[in-house]
């Protein structure tokens, strides 16, 4: 049901968006990578995963902060594969830091990429898939859509922000054929993470690795990171005609984080 599908996800040459982009490719659907990197490497990872499935994929480097480039990528890919029926807004950024120590340009940077990037593809693929009577639009959320965390508030605002876009939307085209969730997952070990570890660890005033134990996996009953694998799974399913009638909502992926 889903070969052949056309999918574009942002943010997806490593973490959770490249371990999606595996799940739809073994899934038989075309794929359009974007993201940052080196460009061997992405050339290397594009085609790796076309010859290995069988699938075309693309890549667009569109910086997610501009949206004149996310426009531009979005035609292209458009006209390149004849259309998008699966929209995947993952690309994401952080920082950690006390409010009154947040720098404003990093607020404004992840607002940008974390919430706007969404509004600015969601706009666009929209018409396609009106047209088609089909289409699945997912939003990478993160707990931190539901939950707050301390010293983080650019990106837990943003977050709240992608669920509430992902409600709204969802009811616009809901007589479409077009379904629009969010998935919310706990801590993964991307290199998002890793990278705000020794910022929190600062920020706190322990080390890293109490930032692993008691900060990070202190939220998450199971004890245990989020994989890749398993949201990308929930992100095929959520493609399924078994997902026609899940709209508008949120899937938790966190191990009980917010069952607290």
């Amino acid at each position: 049901m889903l070969k052949g599908k056309n999918a574009l996800i942002t943010g997806s040459t490593s973490g959770i968006g490249l371990g999606i982009a595996e799940g739809f490719a073994k899934e038989g659907m075309n794929l359009v990578l974007n993201g940052f990197g080196n460009a061997a490497e992405i050339e290397k990872l594009r085609a790796d995963l076309a010859a290995k499935f069988g699938i075309k994929v693309l890549y667009d480097g569109a910086d997610m902060s501009k949206p004149d480039q996310i426009e531009a990528m979005m035609r292209k890919a458009a006209s390149d594969l004849g259309g998008i029926d699966i929209l995947v807004n993952n690309a994401g950024i952080q920082h950690v830091a006390p409010v009154e120590d947040f720098p404003t340009a990093k607020w404004d940077a992840i607002i940008a990429i974390n919430m706007t990037s969404a509004f600015h593809t969601t706009r666009m693929a929209v018409p396609y898939m009106k047209s088609k009577k089909w289409g699945r639009i997912i939003n990478l959320a993160s707990a931190h859509a539901l939950v707050a965390s301390p010293f983080k508030s650019a990106y837990v605002t943003s977050k709240h922000g992608v669920l509430g876009f992902t409600k709204t939307v969802a009811l616009e085209v809901a007589e479409n054929g077009v379904t629009v969730n969010a998935i919310c997952p706990g801590y993964v070990l991307t290199p998002l993470v890793e990278m705000q570890i020794p910022d929190t660890a600062k920020a706190r005033g322990i080390t890293e690795e109490q930032v692993k134990r008691d900060v990070l996996l202190a939220a998450q009953p199971t004890k245990q990171f989020v994989t890749t694998e398993q949201l990308a799974g929930v992100a095929v399913f959520l493609c399924s005609d078994a997902a026609a009638s899940i709209t508008g909502t949120s899937i938790a992926v966190e191990g009980g984080w917010t069952a607290h």
